[in-house]
């Protein structure tokens, strides 16, 4: 289900864009690495709390920053326990802990209005946790699943999932919680998290909410369509 990529905590990122890179210490075991990439514009529209999917760290995902920091939002994603710089002990409770001590510091800087929640794939079930216990802007959703152990039982039918699987990141019953408007953008070809799966989500989210189906997309290719895109500059340049 994870597989992280370690690095160095004082071997620092060469991204070429602006950034900045904070470490907070949780406890003596745990070490929250967060990358903030700034905007061109010492004055920011708001933040994007990036919550990445299941593979490397932060640098995989680096590329992805410049989609919101053109448009003028800082992004700040922040590397899970064992992934990149992160340390400490990986489970679904720390996952949330960390979250929310993540929409903290952006609080601390940011209105709630002017703070978007962003998950990718593994990290739609941590944004949408946060949505649903916080305020916020938006929240949007790439490539999210219906549940962990829907997504299991999709591959593992004749197990009984639901009760060996160790992490249920339930974004259905999240999503049936959150104020926020919500958009998905899902890829009818993805062979990750099958399009049906997400499909489901449509009964959950409301009728202002935005279910974006980018056809022939796949799990990690939306970034190169133009629907994406259109869809993406609308829901960044429209205040909610």
């Amino acid at each position: 289900m994870f597989h992280p990529e370690t690095r160095p905590i004082n071997k620092p990122y060469d991204f070429s864009a602006p950034h900045r890179e904070i470490n907070m210490a949780m406890d003596e075991e745990t070490n929250i690495n967060i990358v903030q990439f700034l905007t061109p514009d010492s004055l920011p529209r708001g933040v994007v709390l990036y919550f990445h999917g299941n593979r490397k760290n932060i640098a995989w995902y680096a590329p992805y920053a410049s989609n919101f920091t053109k448009r003028g939002y800082e992004v700040w994603m922040m590397d899970y326990p064992g992934f990149g710089k992160s340390t400490g002990i990986l489970s679904e409770q720390n996952l949330y802990a960390e979250a929310a001590q993540l929409y903290i510091m952006a609080h601390s800087k940011f209105a709630a209005d002017r703070i978007i929640i962003y998950g990718k794939s593994l990290g739609t079930g941590i944004a949408s946790w946060l949505a649903s216990k916080r305020t916020a802007q938006q929240l949007i959703l790439e490539t999210p699943y219906y549940s962990m152990a829907s997504l299991a039982k999709h591959y593992l039918p004749i197990y009984p999932v639901s009760t060996l699987i160790r992490y249920k990141l339930p974004v259905n019953k999240y999503l049936e919680l959150v104020n926020a408007p919500v958009t998905i953008f899902h890829g009818t070809g993805d062979k990750v998290i099958p399009y049906s799966n997400a499909e489901r989500l449509k009964a959950v989210i409301q009728p202002k909410d935005n279910f974006i189906a980018i056809e022939h997309g796949g799990h990690n290719d939306l970034n190169i369509y133009a629907l994406f895109h259109e869809k993406l500059d609308s829901l960044l340049t429209v205040r909610h």
